[in-house]
């Protein structure tokens, strides 16, 4: 519930501000206290009137207006929360760039309350290099991003840069009151995708990782608060990497040197990461021909990333790994929670239907040290992060 929670909502000029009527209704039925500003563009698409009546508060557009003023600055200091859904590509622009020329970009820079923001806008404009440059620079200030989503788009086209509904997210507003802030500050570590061990210039040894569910993971955390540095493998096809800092690598090595640079100062480290057990003694300078009938390759054993930081933790870091198994799902699990020395061991089987590489769901069952055991149901990538994350703020605080 958001009972007594004091939320200012910003609009801008989006086609999706229609959905701003469902989440001020939304925000209202579990408690808050809304109070709108609207950006002047935005009122070409939905009624100010129509605002004020649903938060019972009246809609706030202009810095001066008659002989009134609105005091950006008590504004900021009065919420709990600043979101802004929609967020245009325009105010994106402008937050990023610090402008303030609308009563809306004035609350958004004297705000001493945390932000989240709820882009929308069409595909091409979305994964613009200057769009993904501009949510990072938001990002890094400490403002959560709600993912937008895949679906119809207003110029008529199907892609991403869709607004997340307004239950998605009230979701991420509940989800971040329920915990108090206790991610916000920490340090995160999570690894995803697979390695590349090459071979020679155009071939490797790799596996089917797309990197989903340890992106979605790093997504999670960095919608908590949490300062998440996401160290990912040549994951094919594109992901939400907009806010997160990522470190891309190719091999197991090098993703074991970027883990160890910075697990030091990290607080909670998970490693989701698909990595190659084997990789070439040697690698060729120049493409193989194909000449004999047969040909072997000398293979040798990678680091072991999660056995390593095992042996590193410190008291006061929470380490957890991923098993995928084939067979005998459970035992092999608590092995490795056990030889890992990690405290949290997330088992997903292949043999669970519609889980693991390439798929948009997956179905766990987490394992700790403190003999503790949890099964979930089959559910989107996105649901699982969320309890995964769940249960790790959990077994820090049990």
């Amino acid at each position: 519930m958001l009972k007594g929670k004091k939320i200012v909502l910003g609009i801008t000029g989006s086609i999706a501000a229609y959905k701003a009527v469902l989440l001020v209704r939304s925000l209202i039925k579990e408690g808050a206290e809304v109070k709108v500003i609207m950006t002047p563009a935005a009122k070409d698409f939905i009624s100010p009137l129509t605002l004020s009546t649903l938060s019972k508060n009246p809609v706030l557009i202009d810095i001066f207006k008659e002989d009134t003023w609105a005091n950006h600055v008590m504004l900021g200091r009065w919420a709990d929360m600043m979101l802004v859904a929609p967020l245009s590509c325009n105010t994106l622009a402008k937050m990023a760039a610090g402008l303030c020329d609308n009563l809306l970009l004035s609350v958004y820079l004297s705000a001493t309350c945390p932000v989240m923001l709820a882009p929308a806008m069409d595909e091409d404009m979305w994964k613009h290099p200057s769009t993904r440059q501009n949510l990072q620079t938001l990002a890094s200030y400490g403002n959560s991003i709600v993912p937008v989503t895949n679906g119809e788009l207003a110029s008529g086209l199907f892609g991403e840069g869709r607004m997340a509904e307004p239950e998605t997210i009230v979701e991420h507003l509940l989800q971040h009151f329920k915990n108090g802030g206790r991610l916000n500050g920490k340090k995160v570590l999570v690894t995803a995708g697979p390695t590349y061990e090459h071979i020679d210039p155009v071939r490797f040894i790799g596996n089917h990782s797309s990197g989903k569910m340890g992106v979605a993971i790093a997504r999670e955390f960095l919608n908590r608060g949490a300062d998440v540095t996401l160290v990912l493998g040549p994951a094919p096809g594109a992901l939400p990497l907009d806010g997160l800092n990522v470190m891309r690598v190719q091999t197991a090595g090098e993703m074991y040197d970027a883990c160890h640079q910075v697990f030091g100062e990290t607080d909670i480290a998970i490693m989701a990461a698909a990595v190659a057990d084997y990789s070439p003694v040697s690698v060729a300078s120049e493409k193989i021909k194909k000449k004999e009938e047969s040909w072997s390759v000398a293979l040798k054993k990678t680091p072991d990333i999660l056995k390593s930081l095992g042996q590193k933790k410190k008291e006061n870091q929470v380490l957890a790994g991923f098993a995928l198994e084939t067979n005998n799902e459970r035992e092999n699990a608590l092995a490795k929670l056990q030889q890992k020395n990690a405290d949290i061991i997330v088992l997903n089987s292949l043999r669970d239907k519609d889980a693991g590489f390439g798929k948009d769901t997956n179905k766990v069952t987490i394992f700790d040290r403190k003999g503790r055991e949890k099964n979930f149901d089959l559910k989107s990538k996105t649901a699982v992060a969320k309890d995964i994350v769940d249960y790790i703020i959990e077994y820090i605080h049990a």
